[in-house]
């Protein structure tokens, strides 16, 4: 075998523990000695050993002499865990193959030559796309300090969210919707606005076969209309987050009593830019968007969408009053208009699942 084919066993480990990890990113290692697999990891959640570290324990003493193959660049610093370049260097491993170099100022390089001045054999950017792509979220948050936010909308082929009347149940099949749940167990947090709480009463929660992970909810309400018998806010859950400007204290005290986290922002309405930065600091480093047109509109208005998914259905709903996926006013000129690269459309029953980012470089 290859360092390519160790290195892609590698990036394997760690793409199965993405959602459980953040804010830390997602990390696989293997730790091969005489062309033989030794030992093996990923790292499994923020606070808790990381990939190396698992993978040197498997492998015992057979970790002296080996390669170790590892997604992301080793850690230098203290931090809730020991160096991981210490350990390497302590188990006197002889050749790290490393697929990507680490944005953290804490560890930016020093990693490598920590284990370079160990007299450890250090190649890097093997399979560095690939790796890279697992992280693409990570390397976000510590580049911005703002969590990755994905736009998720369900639409007919005509772009209709709901009928005139209002009905929207069950635009997408039970497939779609399936794959929906799988991408909430891997946010940190979902958003919606308070119009989608008064009229659906949505859980917003993870519904798997098998379990999963409940994001945080976040709902966006400026004069706290949220229904105090609303399920995000008595059915225990997740955490619920409601944005607000400046309640009355006593509105406010109901919600606190029941659990719930009032978010005060210092605006006559709630700008997204600023909760975008009190989320970031709350080290919510994905946030997964599933409002309705006007909070949609906006998201996309201000530029502040990192990537949208949308599930066509085959139907047609028609009708001008019928609602539309995007609302708000929308850009005036086709120079304004938000640009996207199609990063790949898939079928799931029989919807299409349409995966797009921003093009940063317009046309």
């Amino acid at each position: 075998m290859t360092d390519q084919d160790y290195m892609a066993f590698a990036i394997q480990l760690a793409r199965q523990m993405q959602g459980q990890t953040s804010p830390n990113p997602v990390v696989g290692a293997v730790v091969v000695n005489n062309q033989q697999i030794v030992g093996m990891g990923a790292h499994l959640k923020a606070g808790e050993p990381h990939a190396e570290v698992h993978a040197i324990r498997m492998a015992g003493d057979k970790a002296k002499g080996s390669t170790v193959y590892v997604t992301l660049e080793p850690c230098s610093h203290f931090g809730k865990t020991p160096p991981c370049s210490n350990l390497l260097i302590e188990s006197e491993v002889k050749r790290v193959v490393i697929a990507s170099t680490d944005p953290n100022p804490l560890v930016a390089g020093q990693g490598i030559e920590r284990l370079k001045a160990a007299g450890i054999e250090v190649e890097i950017g093997v399979l560095r796309e690939e790796a890279e792509a697992l992280n693409t979220v990570f390397f976000h948050y510590r580049r911005t300090g703002r969590p990755y936010v994905t736009l998720k909308t369900a639409t007919s082929l005509d772009g209709k969210i709901a009928t005139s009347t209002g009905e929207s149940q069950w635009i997408t099949s039970e497939p779609a919707r399936l794959d929906v749940h799988k991408l909430r167990h891997q946010s940190d947090a979902i958003l919606v606005g308070v119009g989608t709480v008064l009229k659906d009463d949505p859980s917003l929660t993870t519904r798997l076969p098998n379990g999963g992970k409940h994001p945080i909810r976040v709902i966006l309400d400026s004069n706290l209309r949220t229904p105090l018998h609303s399920k995000v806010v008595t059915d225990g859950l997740a955490e619920t987050w409601i944005v607000t400007c400046r309640p009355a204290p006593e509105k406010k005290a109901r919600f606190e009593e029941k659990g719930v986290r009032v978010i005060e922002l210092e605006d006559d309405q709630i700008a997204l830019s600023h909760l975008l930065d009190y989320l970031g600091s709350q080290q919510i480093s994905t946030l997964f968007v599933e409002g309705g047109g006007q909070v949609n509109g906006s998201f996309i208005k201000e530029g502040l969408v990192d990537q949208i998914i949308v599930y066509l259905a085959p139907k047609i709903i028609g009708g001008t009053e019928a609602l539309s996926s995007i609302g708000g006013e929308g850009f005036l000129k086709m120079s304004e208009v938000m640009n996207l690269e199609i990063r790949s459309v898939e079928q799931i029953g029989p919807d299409l699942k349409v995966v797009a980012i921003p093009s940063r470089g317009g046309e």
